[in-house]
């Protein structure tokens, strides 16, 4: 016999049935589940954006120790995908770490994970849409206004929401399309640069001597920490995977593997496809891989495609995301609920919130920088969001942490005990180690948006006890 806990609470497999049926509710014509090949686009669009163009310049002043800190860091990821897979067996509703965290902790836990979520959703879209308009420059000459530049922008910021709007059918066509096209390009110069590769180009493998292995990997992962963001994708849209309890967790898994062949391979065939000291200073290191490879100038226009579609697929996937922890929060009384509105599976309110404020915080970063932003605002606002994506990433694995500890039966396979316990350390250590990555000015700045969430939440939890108080009278 399992400990299915107090009547009032659910047991794991009623919560499942639960959801299919309210999922079962809201399908129609325009929405439709992701199966597990849309699953895993999903994961691997929202980790891989624009920035896997720049990564190679970015870790080549530390020289080729750098691909040791890939290794590292993929090991971690791989370990919180296996704890997001084990607790949407478990619970398999929408919102990921937010019920894993609410479950386990209460609501005021689980608030906090959707809030810092959700802020980190909606800040990253802005500079998803304010990277793309760098690449659409190559393309298309945007003669330098800072009003153009805005515009286009807010144009890459809404396709995607329109997208999102239309309805999940549409949401996975269009993830599916862009991950394709997006990996055509990156997979041209990650196994096409193995043919032409010239290992002296690699250059050392520990650029300062004096430093210590230790410390060059680490200062290497510091920049390389924020590359697996959105590991956590189907789990937070659980609710609208088919078969969740076994696709979340292979699509994860499958997502986490995918991008970090990529992130591995590219950065490898870059390193040794273009001298070490024209990467250091190269602003296009694939631009100059596939010229390096194939001759011409052609390989700018490629990438500069390339990386927009990559974009354009990553702020599809992560607008949805953005209004999916919300609308979980939204049922349970913690968000406002204007965040409930869904239509074709789709938490529509919650969309469209999201891309007004992201297109705010986008046009204040140009009116207030001219052409360029202000990189130095814009640049501290991405990292503390960053930072305050590991806030749900802990709250999950220390959910999980709470389960194995706690002996709880129904939540625990005890043949699966030793392992769990291990990948959950591994998974609570990789969740650690990036809110180091984040840097004290972006913890501190981090801590002052948690802290108005407590505030957030002290007036959302007074209004839920009121009506409560008010259902009993």
């Amino acid at each position: 016999m399992h400990d299915t806990g107090p009547a009032s609470t659910p047991a794991p497999a009623d919560r499942g049935e639960a959801a299919a049926i309210e999922q079962r509710g809201e399908l129609g014509k325009h929405a439709r589940r992701f199966g597990l090949p849309i699953a895993t686009c999903l994961v691997m669009g929202n980790i891989i954006g624009g920035g896997i163009f720049r990564l190679p310049h970015d870790v080549a002043a530390y020289g080729t120790i750098s691909l040791v800190a890939f290794v590292v860091l993929t090991l971690g990821a791989i370990a919180l995908a296996l704890v997001f897979g084990r607790l949407a067996q478990r619970d398999p509703r929408t919102g990921g770490p937010y019920v894993y965290a609410r479950e386990a902790f209460g609501d005021f836990a689980g608030f906090l994970a959707a809030w810092s979520y959700w802020i980190t959703s909606w800040v990253s879209n802005a500079a998803l849409a304010v990277g793309a308009v760098g690449y659409l420059n190559l393309l298309i000459d945007l003669d330098g206004h800072w009003w153009t530049m805005c515009l286009a922008a807010l144009v890459v910021q809404w396709l995607p929401g329109l997208a999102n709007l239309a309805g999940t059918r549409y949401v996975g066509a269009v993830q599916l399309v862009a991950t394709v096209l997006k990996f055509a390009p990156l997979l041209l110069v990650a196994v096409g640069g193995l043919f032409f590769f010239d290992a002296d180009n690699l250059g050392p493998f520990q650029a300062d001597p004096d430093a210590s292995p230790v410390g060059a990997v680490s200062a290497a992962a510091a920049l390389l920490l924020f590359s697996y963001l959105g590991v956590e994708s189907a789990a937070v849209s659980a609710g609208e995977v088919r078969d969740p309890r076994r696709n979340v967790g292979r699509a994860t898994i499958l997502g986490v593997l995918g991008a970090a062949f990529v992130y591995l391979l590219g950065t490898l065939a870059v390193f040794g496809t273009v001298p070490h000291e024209r990467l250091i200073a190269s602003e296009a290191p694939f631009s100059d891989a596939v010229n390096a490879m194939f001759g011409g100038t052609w390989g700018g226009t490629l990438v500069a495609v390339a990386a927009v579609i990559s974009i354009l697929g990553a702020l599809n996937g992560w607008t949805l995301l953005s209004a999916q922890a919300p609308f979980a929060a939204a049922k349970d009384g913690l968000f406002p609920t204007v965040f409930l509105k869904k239509q074709r599976g789709v938490p529509t309110a919650g969309v469209v919130i999201t891309v007004i404020l992201a297109s705010l915080l986008t046009v204040y970063n140009y009116a207030s920088g001219g052409g360029n932003g202000d990189a130095e605002v814009f640049t501290l606002l991405v990292t503390v969001t960053t930072f305050m994506a590991t806030v749900p990433y802990l709250l999950a694995t220390a959910a999980q942490i709470y389960y194995l500890i706690s002996g709880r039966r129904d939540r625990v396979h005890r043949s699966r005990l030793i392992r769990d316990s291990v990948v959950s350390a591994i998974a609570c250590g990789f969740s650690l180690w990036l809110v180091g990555g984040a840097g004290y000015a972006a913890v501190y700045q981090g801590v002052i948006f948690l802290f108005i969430g407590v505030v957030v939440y002290a007036v959302m939890s007074a209004r839920k006890k009121k009506a409560e108080r008010a259902q009993e009278t």
